[in-house]
């Protein structure tokens, strides 16, 4: 069975799902090349993609992700596949409606590898309940093929006081009565995520680039603050936005490094935020029983929370979703239903996210070289972009597209960061040979990291050789590398050889505001308006380095 998924708001994407493995998948953002872009009327470009090379097999099921009841908003696109569809007599169209933290977590548990778990998804705006209350926390037991038990549901209200709490008390007695085994809460217009947002908004960003903020957090101090899950403590703005009341007017993208009210403030939220996800997962273990842990929604990209509950829960097993923001609710609805109609009890634990985009015919442009030849050059300081195969899906570039810089240099940070044009306090990842990470980093007992999304402290006495990706509170958001992934891993053994060190600092090749690359065009372009040195081709074995009369 072939099944399209479709998630058309921010961070929009589209996904093929053939007898329950991942075909296909990708954000429109990659194609369209705007950052967290929505799918429109006149913007189906991701969509068109797919609709124009995937019907070789007939589509069988459509998904179309809403966060809002009774499909407001996408019945269009509903209408508009009707028109593209090759097999309409053939091929269904389901509304996935007011399930979204359903999505979320279907798509952790069935990557997870487990056979059994609790799932817990911590998100802004989950779905809409009557325009009063919007999905914040969910917990779910999950078995196969799709038996996903809701046991706990926190909403955040939209409004509240005396002209909205006589409804608002009524719609949470109404799903008190739909989720009758769970324990069902709606009684604050904040959640977990705003709570963070509002560190976010205040150095002026986007409310979606909370890792920003996570990374601002390392400057700060833990100074008093009240409990920060009080709704008397914030103000709102701009429609979506929150912000601390005693920060009212201070909002500033280009703060002064000198002001630790930005820093403090940040640390405030990251400390307060993952103590009470420590305190969810303890609650519903001890509840529950149940030691397999996922964790999803857009909140779980946050690696030190998520380093954080390895540390203090060591006796249970987590796995972090890779895909967790919004984008990889089209393929959690495409699993969900792939599941649910053919009662598929098989476990596909995710092993890569190289999901994006067929492959190209890359060009057999520039020089010709080895992979000993790289590692020689970023032994030597020179910042290498990797363009290999199919793209990351997901925000964590994993070696197919990435910049790659030497960890040794103590520089490093200040260096990348110029020709990305990325903020002072923003700290880099690395990627290890997999053999070697717990030699450099205390990994809580793990012994891989393969998707980058855990935060570990680095061992002391490795502090001095690679300083390069040290963040100033000591730690560092890792990739654990094997042979599954051959060029990076024999680029990780060579560099180890030259330097007697397994690791490399490793960044998403794009810059600041884009996408990442996605296309051989898209490589091209960036590397040409950047200060990156070389542009290396593992597939065909050779690089760029000569940015004049390079042709597209």
């Amino acid at each position: 069975m072939r099944i399209l998924g479709i998630s058309p708001y921010h961070d929009a994407s589209v996904c093929i799902l053939d007898d329950g493995e991942i075909t296909y998948f990708s954000k429109q953002e990659r194609l369209t090349r705007k950052k967290r872009d929505e799918l429109g009327e006149n913007q189906l470009t991701v969509l068109n993609y797919v609709l124009d090379n995937y019907q070789d097999t007939p589509i069988d099921k459509i998904v179309i992700c809403s966060p809002t009841p009774n499909s407001q908003g996408v019945d269009w696109l509903q209408m508009y596949m009707w028109t593209k569809i090759k097999n309409p007599k053939g091929c269904q169209i389901i509304k996935y409606c007011q399930d979204h933290h359903l999505a979320h977590a279907t798509l952790a548990f069935n990557n997870s590898g487990f056979k059994e778990a609790l799932t817990f998804v911590i998100d802004r705006n989950g779905a809409m309940m009557e325009d009063r209350m919007r999905e914040s926390e969910s917990v779910f037991t999950c078995k196969y093929p799709a038996n996903f038990k809701t046991i706990y549901k926190n909403y955040f209200l939209v409004n509240k006081g005396q002209d909205h709490d006589v409804e608002n008390h009524q719609l949470v007695s109404k799903m008190k009565k739909i989720f009758k085994d769970a324990e069902v809460k709606g009684d604050s217009t904040m959640n977990i995520t705003k709570v963070y947002e509002s560190a976010t908004t205040l150095i002026g960003q986007h409310v979606l680039e909370n890792g920003k903020t996570m990374g601002l957090a390392g400057y700060g101090k833990d100074k008093k603050f009240p409990d920060l899950m009080n709704d008397d403590l914030y103000f709102h703005y701009h429609g979506m936005e929150v912000g601390y009341k005693e920060h009212f007017g201070l909002q500033n993208k280009n703060f002064d490094k000198r002001k630790s009210l930005y820093a403090d403030y940040a640390f405030q939220v990251q400390k307060q935020t993952q103590e009470m996800v420590l305190y969810l997962v303890k609650k519903f273990v001890k509840k529950t029983g149940i030691r397999n842990v996922c964790l999803t929604g857009g909140y779980a990209l946050n690696v030190v929370t998520n380093g954080y509950l390895i540390e203090k829960l060591p006796h249970l097993n987590f796995y972090f979703e890779p895909l967790a923001d919004d984008s990889g609710n089209s393929l959690g609805a495409a699993m969900d239903l792939h599941r649910t109609l053919n009662k598929d009890k098989t476990i596909r634990k995710l092993v890569h996210t190289f999901f994006n985009h067929t492959k190209e015919k890359i060009k057999p442009v520039g020089k010709k070289c080895s992979v000993a030849d790289i590692a020689k050059a970023l032994s030597k300081q020179k910042t290498v972009a990797v363009y290999y195969g199919k793209a990351e899906s997901g925000p964590r570039a994993l070696g197919h597209r990435s910049i790659l810089f030497d960890a040794r240099n103590k520089n490093a940070k200040d260096i990348v960061n110029k020709i990305k044009k990325r903020e002072w306090y923003r700290p880099f990842a690395c990627s290890v040979l997999e053999e070697d990470a717990n030699e450099y980093f205390n990994m809580h007992g793990l012994n891989e990291s393969p998707f980058m999304t855990i935060s570990f402290p680095v061992r002391k006495e490795k502090k001095n050789i690679i300083p390069g990706v040290i963040h100033v509170d000591s730690s560092c958001r890792i990739q654990t590398v094997n042979n599954s992934i051959p060029h990076f891993f024999e680029l990780l053994t060579e560099f180890k050889y030259l330097t007697n060190v397994p690791v490399l600092l490793n960044t998403s090749f794009n810059l600041a505001g884009e996408a990442l690359v996605e296309s051989y065009e898209d490589a091209i372009k960036t590397f040409k308006k950047s200060d990156i040195d070389i542009l290396w081709f593992p597939e065909t074995e050779r690089y760029i380095n000569d940015k004049s009369n390079l042709a597209i």
